[in-house]
């Protein structure tokens, strides 16, 4: 495959080819090579953790660079981004920077599916000519597991022009089938840690919800029972009422609907008017109890159950202890955008007086802070205002979209 790269590169960025017309540097020490293999084993066996950190190391000391690195691919951020993971050597300071996925080195090894050599890319890439970089020569190679797609790339950076050869790309992309692997363990733990985390929330939350369901019911009996006249039309909005219930609990997690089939709700708006419907209570001259309005705004599946958990969350707070436990009740329910964030204002009137924040909160704060903060990546504020608790949620917009 020819090397493809944008329109003004230098003609001598990538310099390739010279990997193999340079040669071995060196008389291989293959000894050396596998005794680093052999630990390489014994750690990932007894120290996973530490397996990333020491496969850099030994991609710096077996080709004698200054600074070597990984570059992980993070495809779900807009645009697409490398994270700079276990950077050893001069670069250290530059763990967890990013850089852009279809404007670097990394970017190049990727799309070329194999060892990349680049001389001084500072002359080319600004974002590295901006962080004072200096790279007399990098050589790259991709993150390969068992035939899947890259997960980014392993880089080690020369203090001088000419100093990798072939025995270096061959050292770099053995070492990168060990970070492949290494990583593709840790990722397949880390989410088997995420699914018992979220099997043992489930369970707490499957409990204050059935809690929260007798107590929401009677809030709703008894509103009920205030505002019509008859049996007949007390039974008749009490089903309706119940129906809406549940097409609000069936937004929060989708995996529970029997049928599989997917939430009637697909964009933000839709979602937080079955979440509210329930409560509604027409007030006088026939005006809702809600105001709800914010720009368009599609979310994935996961956001979506989310969303929908975080916004139960704060009705069902408002009908226990809030606005919604009295018939003058309202709720103003806004979002705006901004160029990185969905930020969300829930503001309450009209309620039972508010003298502070409360001395306890329970497993509904608790649960409510963790969807916002873990599950989104995002800021939650409450702020108690005598008239009405008001709450601010700041969420990026690249969570929303999964």
């Amino acid at each position: 495959m020819g090397l493809v790269v944008r329109a003004g590169t230098p003609a001598d960025l990538y310099i390739t080819s010279e990997l193999s017309a340079r040669g071995a540097r060196r008389q291989p020490d293959y000894l050396r090579e596998k005794k680093a293999i052999q630990e390489l084993a014994n750690r990932m066996v007894h120290e996973p953790a530490q397996i990333l950190p020491r496969l850099v190391d030994l991609a710096m000391e077996l080709t004698g660079g200054i600074s070597a690195g990984l570059s992980l691919l993070e495809e779900l951020s807009k645009p697409a981004v490398f994270r700079w993971r276990y950077l050893r050597g001069t670069l250290a300071a530059f763990e967890n920077a990013t850089s852009p996925r279809n404007h670097s080195p990394s970017g190049i090894t990727l799309d070329q599916d194999g060892p990349v050599l680049a001389l001084h890319p500072e002359r080319f890439y600004d974002w590295i000519a901006d962080a004072r970089i200096e790279v007399p020569e990098v050589l790259l190679v991709p993150l390969h597991f068992d035939g899947a797609a890259p997960m980014g790339a392993l880089w080690i950076i020369a203090d001088r022009e000419g100093h990798f050869g072939s025995d270096d790309a061959r050292i770099a992309t053995e070492l990168a089938s060990f970070v492949a692997m290494a990583l593709k363990m840790l990722r397949t733990e880390q989410r088997l840690q995420d699914a018992l985390t979220e099997q043992e929330m489930l369970t707490s939350e499957m409990s204050h919800r059935v809690k929260n369901f007798f107590a929401v019911s009677e809030s709703m009996v008894r509103m009920t029972m205030r505002s019509e006249s008859s049996k007949e039309e007390m039974g008749k909005s009490l089903i309706g009422r119940f129906h809406a219930l549940a097409s609000a609990h069936s937004l929060i997690r989708r995996s529970f609907s029997p049928d599989g089939t997917p939430p009637k709700a697909s964009n933000l708006e839709d979602m937080v008017r079955t979440i509210v419907e329930p409560h509604e209570r027409f007030l006088a001259g026939g005006r809702s109890r809600f105001d709800v309005k914010g720009p368009p705004v599609v979310c994935g599946e996961h956001a979506l159950n989310g969303a929908a958990l975080m916004f139960h969350e704060l009705a069902t707070n408002a009908v226990k202890y809030g606005a919604l436990a009295s018939d003058a009740g309202r709720v103003s329910i806004t979002w705006a955008k901004t160029d990185s964030e969905l930020v969300f204002d829930w503001r309450e009137s009209g309620g039972p007086g508010i003298e502070g924040k409360p001395e306890v909160s329970g497993f509904g704060s608790k649960l409510l802070n963790d969807t916002i903060t873990q599950r989104f990546g995002g800021r939650l504020r409450h702020t108690w205002h005598p008239d009405g608790l008001k709450v601010r949620v700041s969420i990026p917009l690249g969570r929303l979209v999964h």
